[in-house]
């Protein structure tokens, strides 16, 4: 029997497979449905019942309880059959808190939630409110659950978007492919990976080319097409024919792996909020329980007709009611949410305080190349009145081949074998200005106008005018020719930075290209502010420059690599492309996982979202407790109040920081 999904137009088997469509289009949706079953399950399993039996029990007697108290008439639940009923009914979801009151008490946490929970309930119990007593507890344990699958919702997600690790790789060992663990395969072994199979380690592609699926990594669903000798990460999907890689990293240190213990690790970082609130709890449940205290013997030498278990409820309630759970639980969670919805952005945050920070910034400084430009140079134009075309290309790629810069791999590139027949010795790189070396016994110069500035060395003023980034190259102290090379802008590039205007953010651009070419990018985009020529030490200078002006909160935004001392300098830093990127992630407070500058923005959105939810929670906490704390003080308040200004927030909370992982963002 054969079914047709109506929406997509695929034909699918009787066992819900996939039969009649493209490889790529059927690894793309089936990872699809696999991180939306993982992120988004919500059945329920034979563990879930261990954890949700104590709270049904509860509930059955409970209810039970209370019809036959209030609309059955009968003599037989009364007294002693009475309160074991209501008792049995609160064992299942009071003992557990008592336990827990217990262990906290040993390490000298006295006052904790349980503690509060368990004095109020048994409080109630002592003066014959036995409903309100096991229903305080039901409602805790109730809202528990709620926090546990929160939780696990939001880690769930988390989880299902980075951990894709296969569980085996394709080795070659002795002439032949072999089937083994991930862990056991060294750097330098070529694996095989066949059509639909997850990339099990880190390396470089061998075959020609392969397309792959990223969006575990990424979150973007477009394929990415990788060509022999560039990398292919550790959770991609080949949906492209077999390859072969040769790997360069170990599983413990495959980007993915990082990437994964560095989102868990974000939970240890807290916000300010978050500690505040931690702190808070501290001090305000001992004042708690003092003013409890005092609202039940105080009125003892004030009231006439004082009676003690009138004013000792309303001190329950007064407990029930200032338990910090509502805040204790939600504002974490709220963190915790707005990690994991970055992370589905292809944005990591190494911690909830720069999610909060993120939305103090007021000024994103960006670097150009690889940021706002694609970083993938063409060679436009060569020019030598000494060389040929051919012997000019062939002996900068000499000098350029020992050098990792774009510009430097775009002129090799072009240049092909030719240059491996040049002999160049004692190559010294400059840093800001190019690459020395020898050639033929002479000195041989490759780099910016500055390089040949810096060794007095003349040449041909047209030079100055070129926009395009452009190589000059002096032998034996005279100027020979220059090959001019030219970057792209990156597609979202000017979105970029409208939406960062939009949110007032004034934008500066830093650049070690030549004026000119900064200033070129700098009109396309809009960007008033940008400043080329500048050697590393000269982008750490402009931050520095702008951070004596107390007023801003500056954001970097850079490779990670030849930036990371302005990354570090930064109050927020920003390494764009991080994947593959070591000192990215080392040295980054966030990392946006793909190459794309709109996601600056989309941090930003995220992180004043989260901030929101979390400042709506306080609020709605503080408000609610409040007034029904004044309610309760005042003896028109009851326990059911009071477990709804307790639970009912808390809940309440929760859901609402939950609803974080279901924004859109830009």
């Amino acid at each position: 029997m054969m079914n047709t999904d109506p929406n997509h137009k695929h034909t699918y088997d009787e066992h819900g497979k996939m039969t009649c469509c493209s490889l790529e289009e059927k690894v793309n949706l089936e990872a699809e449905q696999r991180l939306k079953e993982k992120g988004l399950s919500t059945r329920i399993t034979l563990a879930d019942l261990k954890d949700y039996a104590p709270a049904i029990i509860s509930f059955i007697l409970l209810s039970s309880a209370i019809v036959i108290d209030n609309f059955i008439e009968q003599n037989w639940f009364s007294g002693y059959v009475r309160l074991i009923w209501y008792v049995i009914s609160y064992l299942p979801v009071g003992i557990p808190v008592i336990i827990d009151a217990g262990k906290a008490m040993l390490k000298k946490d006295i006052f904790s939630e349980f503690f509060l929970m368990s004095i109020a309930t048994i409080g109630a119990f002592a003066i014959g409110q036995f409903p309100e007593g096991v229903a305080v507890m039901l409602f805790y344990a109730v809202g528990e659950l709620f926090q546990s699958a929160a939780v696990k919702r939001a880690k769930g997600n988390i989880k299902a978007l980075l951990d894709v690790r296969p569980d085996s790789a394709n080795v070659l060992r002795n002439g032949n492919f072999t089937i083994v663990k991930p862990e056991s395969v060294s750097i330098g072994e070529t694996i095989q990976v066949k059509a639909g199979e997850k990339v099990p380690l880190d390396g470089v592609l061998i075959s020609d080319m392969s397309s792959f699926n990223t969006a575990a990594l990424t979150g973007e669903s477009k394929p990415d097409t990788i060509r022999k000798g560039e990398k292919v990460l550790a959770g991609m999907i080949n949906v492209g024919g077999v390859i072969e890689m040769e790997v360069t990293k170990l599983f413990s240190e495959s980007s993915i792996a990082r990437i994964l213990d560095l989102v868990q690790n974000a939970t240890t970082r807290k916000a300010q909020t978050e500690l505040f609130i931690r702190k808070f709890a501290r001090i305000y449940t001992p004042i708690v329980v003092l003013l409890a205290t005092l609202l039940t013997t105080l009125p003892y030498f004030f009231v006439k007709d004082y009676v003690f278990a009138d004013w000792l409820y309303r001190a329950l309630i007064f407990l029930v009611i200032s338990c910090p759970c509502a805040l204790v639980i939600s504002i974490p969670l709220g963190y915790f949410g707005g990690i994991g919805a970055a992370s589905r952005n292809g944005i990591l945050f190494k911690g909830s305080n720069y999610l909060d920070l993120m939305t103090r910034v007021n000024t994103v400084v960006v670097d150009k190349t690889g940021t706002l430009t694609k970083g993938v140079f063409k060679v436009k134009e060569i020019k030598s009145d000494t060389f040929s075309k051919e012997e000019f290309i062939a002996l900068v790629s000499s000098i350029e081949a020992q050098s990792t810069h774009p510009i430097a791999k775009a002129i090799v590139e072009y240049g092909g074998d030719a240059h491996k027949e040049i002999k160049i010795s004692q190559v010294e790189e400059i840093p800001g200005h190019g690459l020395k070396a020898i050639f033929s016994g002479e000195i041989m110069l490759a780099g910016n106008t500055k390089l040949l500035k810096k060794f007095n060395i003349a040449y041909p003023q047209e030079v100055d005018s070129i926009v395009d980034s452009i190589v000059v190259v002096a032998i034996s102290e005279t100027y020979v020719g220059y090959i001019t090379v030219a970057d792209e802008v990156k597609e979202d590039a000017k979105q970029a930075i409208d939406d960062l205007h939009s949110m007032n953010i004034d934008i500066i651009m830093l650049s070690g290209d030549k004026q000119a070419v900064v200033n070129d990018v700098a009109n396309k985009l809009g960007i008033k502010n940008a400043f080329g020529d500048l050697l590393p030490q000269g982008k750490v200078d402009k931050v520095e420059s702008l951070k004596t002006d107390k007023s801003r909160v500056i954001a970097f935004t850079g490779d990670g690599i030849n930036d990371a001392p302005v990354l570090a300098l930064s109050d927020v830093g920003i390494a764009m492309g991080g994947l593959g990127s070591d000192a990215a992630i080392e040295t980054a407070d966030v990392v946006l996982q793909t190459d794309h500058p709109s996601k600056i923005s989309t941090a930003i959105q995220i992180g004043k979202a989260t901030k929101k939810i979390v400042w709506q929670n306080i609020v709605l906490a503080f408000g609610v407790k409040a007034v029904v704390l004044a309610l309760g003080a005042g003896g028109i308040a009851t326990m059911w109040e009071a477990v709804f200004a307790d639970v009912g927030v808390a809940l309440l909370a929760i859901l609402n920081a939950v609803r974080i992982q279901k924004f859109k963002f830009n």
